[in-house]
Order: C-alpha cells, then sequence, then structure tokens
C-alpha cells in the first residue's frame, strides 16, 4: 500500500484545510472546538494513572500541535513531554515556529529509512479518521500497516480513533471501521489489550491499544 502512497491524498487534503481556514480546529477539519476538546481528553486518557514521573508522548499526525496546547492548559496527573511528528511540512513548520523547544518529526513512518526513538504513549487523533478517495480496503491496509508500524515504537501503548459502524448513516470520505474487524486484527497482530471508547458523543471510537 505505502509503495503508491495513495494516503498522501489524506495529507493534501488537511494542508487545504490549513490554507483555507489557517491555525483553527477547521485548519485540522475538526467540525467545532468543543468536539475537538473532548478528543484531546479521550485521547490524554489513554494514560493509565498513578504515575508521578515524566511521560513521554509522541502525538503523531500532530497537525498545529493543538493536543499540545490542550495539555498546557489542562495540567495532566503526571508531567507529559511532548513531541509531535507529522507526514507535513508545513504542518511541522508551524508548530515548530509556535513551539520551539518541542521535539518534531517531519517524515512517512511506512518509509523503511525512517526512525523515531520509543515513547511511552503514541497517540494518532484524527490519522485514521478521513480516508477521502481511498476505498475501503485501501484505507484498511494503509491503517493496519501504519498501527503495526508505530504500536512498535510504543513501550506502553497507544491510542487511535476511527469513525464509528454505530450510526445512522456512514459518508463515503469517512473511515467506518467495525469492533470484530479490528478487535480480530489487534488480538492476532498486536495486543489483546485494549480497550474500545465509544462513550463521548461523537460518530467515532478511540481503542487504547496496550502492551
Amino acid at each position: 500500500m505505502h509503495n503508491d502512497k495513495k494516503h498522501l491524498s489524506i495529507v493534501r487534503h488537511y494542508e487545504t484545510c490549513l490554507e483555507k481556514y489557517g491555525d483553527t480546529h477547521l485548519g485540522v477539519d475538526w467540525p467545532n472546538k468543543s468536539d475537538a476538546d473532548t478528543r484531546y481528553q479521550v485521547m490524554l486518557d489513554v494514560v493509565k494513572p498513578g504515575r508521578s514521573s515524566p511521560i513521554s508522548l509522541l502525538d503523531f499526525g500532530c497537525g498545529a500541535s493543538h493536543l499540545y496546547e490542550y495539555i498546557q492548559q489542562h495540567a495532566p496527573e503526571a508531567p507529559i513531554v511532548y513531541s509531535g511528528l507529522d507526514i507535513s511540512e508545513k504542518f511541522v513548520h508551524l508548530s515548530r515556529q509556535k513551539f520551539p523547544n518541542n521535539t518534531y518529526y517531519c517524515l512517512d513512518l511506512l518509509d523503511p529509512s525512517s526512525e523515531i526513538p520509543s515513547f511511552d504513549y503514541i497517540v494518532m487523533n484524527g490519522v485514521f479518521t478521513e480516508k477521502q478517495g481511498l476505498s475501503f480496503d485501501e484505507m484498511l491496509t494503509y491503517f493496519q500497516t501504519m498501527l503495526i508500524r508505530v504500536f512498535s515504537y510504543a513501550q506502553v501503548g497507544i491510542a487511535f480513533n476511527v469513525m464509528s459502524k454505530q450510526v445512522d448513516w456512514e459518508r463515503d470520505d469517512l473511515f467506518h471501521v467495525p469492533f470484530d474487524l479490528l478487535a480480530s486484527f489487534l488480538r492476532q497482530n498486536l495486543s489483546r489489550h485494549f480497550v474500545f471508547r465509544h462513550d463521548y458523543r461523537l460518530y467515532e471510537y478511540t481503542t487504547y491499544l496496550y502492551r
């Protein structure tokens, strides 16, 4: 899948949103800010409680680093050492301008030559919710390939969201994934320690996957 780079059409879509709407929730194609904030909190809930030492967290598909802004406003229980990664040079440039002290990576992790360090947690918010012009099978292959790659760099766990099948209607440009399909894939390829969160009133669900 990654050889033909079809997933880059998704990247171009987000860059178009950034050009149109700038550094806002619309610029990363979230329709409204309160829902975006809900997603940031749900992503951070992957962090298991009870730890006081700093936690290293990679925001995979960091966009304009809005998750980092959310972390600054809502200080979590344990301090988070934030790093961001995005395939888009435009988003990484913007994030580096805003937060020069953070570490950012600009690369395609499906490129065999790409390497990153390990992190306690990796979150992927909105990376797999839109498939744009890809077919379901093309998007599924990209999704599964990327999950395997990303999980290899997470020492504790990862969080990611996809669109739910438990909806009144589905949009062709979004990626709706059945629970059983995802559960089987995770158990067979990554880990059987996972949580599906479908409780935060959006048309999606978030998965926490732990070692």
